[in-house]
């Protein structure tokens, strides 16, 4: 059997967020209902962690009847400026770059649950839409994604009299098995949270039925 060429032009390189697209198993394990419960733990656990902060006392998840699914919290807000080395504004480095955030030693968190999580980004990449509203410095603060790309730019939508991040997504039918969550896994889960973290209200999941 004549060997097959293999040189340099046979190798792939994925940029950003396409390598989570191609191969989501290696962030979340897999696809089906616990792949798809992984990510939503990763953006409540993003709330969480500003609990952990002394930043939020609420956080609410709302399950949609489209499939997709909103975490809302009362925390500080993801940063909207500019970060110096990417030129980029916090929500989009936090939603479209791996291995970004404020719990790598910057001095965003002092305490993190999430850190053996695959981030935000990921959860972008893996979503048929992503809309994060921003609640910071008086304004809402808006910013639309795609299966992990920018759709519409950060804009200012209205003013706001507290802080705190909501993040809506709808997990990628082409990505999942199934796109229906676990809820009583889900309903427990929250109530762990809620007794542990005896200083926040964690509101009972909402579901479409």
């Amino acid at each position: 059997m004549p060997k097959q060429e293999y040189g340099a032009d046979s190798l792939t390189v994925l940029e950003g967020l396409d390598a989570v697209r191609k191969r989501p198993g290696m962030y979340i394990g897999t696809t089906d209902s616990q792949g798809l419960m992984h990510c939503l733990w990763e953006i409540i656990d993003n709330a969480v962690d500003e609990a952990l902060a002394g930043a939020c006392d609420h956080i609410t998840v709302t399950l949609h009847d489209d499939g997709s699914v909103e975490v809302a919290d009362n925390g500080r807000g993801i940063p909207v400026d500019v970060e110096p080395k990417t030129k980029l504004t916090g929500v989009e480095v936090v939603l479209t770059k791996l291995h970004a955030g404020g719990k790598f030693g910057g001095g965003g968190y002092a305490v993190s649950g999430g850190l053996h999580g695959v981030g935000a980004s990921v959860v972008n990449a893996l979503s048929e839409w992503l809309v994060v509203q921003v609640h910071r410095d008086g304004k809402i603060h808006e910013m639309k994604f795609a299966r992990g790309h920018v759709t519409e730019p950060m804009t200012i939508v209205g003013t706001t009299d507290h802080t705190g991040t909501t993040v809506t997504f709808k997990p990628d039918p082409e990505m999942f098995d199934t796109l229906v969550y676990d809820y009583e896994t889900l309903h427990t889960r929250m109530r762990e949270q809620a007794f542990l973290l005896s200083l926040i209200h964690i509101s009972e999941p909402t579901r479409p039925y």
